[in-house]
């Protein structure tokens, strides 16, 4: 398990096999991918058709080799028909699908088809250009670009954050969100973001950080990129999930705001969202394949089953334990960030 005060920088994902569908290699933003992956002497592969394929003898394996695998595509036509993403922001859209780290507690599991393929979007010009038609000329318009991805993750193979913070930096009206586990921000402190772009960075508990999130930069490292994306003028956000009651839990999230209080010593514009732990029926089969030995806890007999307007569900801590971290979370914050917003709890 990683200390408190450990310094762990996450390794850049270098696939072991990067694909090119034909429609891809049509756009110049995938010529462009493709240039970067060749300069990486990654090996890449040119499909004749556009469809990925992904096999192997069982359901781990399958899930290993998707994890190894970056496919470039183009966009469906269906992600152009944007999704309200409350409370996180007004629009979610994609540059991408899939992510290369390794948390037991994965919500792509419950959220995407088929295996776990890192698929990069060639077609970025047409997707960022959609956004504009769905901007609200009486506010700012909060679009997402996390829902799907880790966009740091990826970004030294595509440059598609870079060119998203590039264009919401011109984009009147229209602001960017994106969260991170990992710490590799190099590239995008000297951006022309104009305050439209706020960096945020996942964070949580070192019982949690230590064992569930494999393949991820240390919880320091990420605060550390953080106060450095917040010292070239970022609006910056900390994301705690997801919040676990483990034993001690007051202790070990007391030791994570003395992180965070480290890191943003001096005035910024902050916010925080809080997210507890939830699981649905679907995700935790699927999350229970991927890691059969994980030690997560997903009894469901010990939490409560919320159901949406929409007819799912989702099994989440009990009305008591949510209201007893949430009055320590608030309070936390309230007496260390007495500037900073908390945006939402859930």
């Amino acid at each position: 398990m990683l200390a408190e005060n450990t310094v762990s920088k996450a390794r850049l994902w270098m696939p072991e096999r990067v694909l090119f569908t034909p429609a891809a290699l049509e756009e110049s933003w995938g010529q462009q991918i493709l240039q970067r992956v060749e300069s990486l002497q990654l090996p890449v592969e040119k499909l004749t058709q556009n469809r990925l394929s992904i096999s192997g003898d069982d359901e781990q394996e399958i899930y290993r080799t998707a994890k190894r695998t970056l496919a470039v595509v183009t966009a469906p036509p269906s992600s152009f028909k944007l999704s309200p993403i409350p409370p996180s922001a007004d629009w979610q859209f994609h540059l991408a699908q899939g992510c290369p780290a390794h948390c037991q507690y994965c919500y792509l599991a419950g959220s995407l088809q088929g295996p776990p393929v890192i698929r990069a979007y060639a077609n970025l010009p047409q997707i960022l250009e959609n956004l504009k038609s769905y901007a609200d000329r009486s506010k700012v318009t909060s679009y997402e670009v996390s829902c799907y991805t880790d966009p740091l993750g990826i970004e030294h193979l595509t440059a598609s954050l870079a060119e998203c913070i590039r264009f919401f930096g011109s984009f009147e009206g229209g602001h960017l969100r994106w969260v991170s586990k990992f710490d590799a921000v190099d590239g995008l402190l000297d951006l022309p973001h104009n305050n439209h772009t706020r960096c945020r960075v996942s964070v949580n508990a070192a019982p949690i950080s230590g064992r569930f999130e494999g393949g991820t930069a240390s919880v320091k490292s990420r605060l550390e990129a953080l106060r450095r994306l917040a010292l070239s003028g970022y609006p910056v956000g900390v994301v705690i999930a997801p919040i676990m009651p483990m034993e001690d839990w007051e202790l070990h999230y007391q030791n994570l705001f003395d992180q965070i209080s480290t890191a943003l010593d001096f005035e910024c514009d902050l916010t925080f969202e809080l997210i507890t732990h939830r699981f649905t029926s679907k995700s935790k089969e699927t999350l229970e394949t991927w890691y059969p030995n994980s030690k997560l806890d997903m009894d469901e007999s010990t939490r409560s089953l919320k159901r949406n307007k929409f007819g799912g569900s989702k099994y989440v801590y009990d009305s008591d334990t949510m209201k007893t971290m949430r009055r320590f979370f608030e309070q936390e914050i309230s007496k260390r960030f007495s500037q900073a917003k908390i945006l939402y709890w859930t």
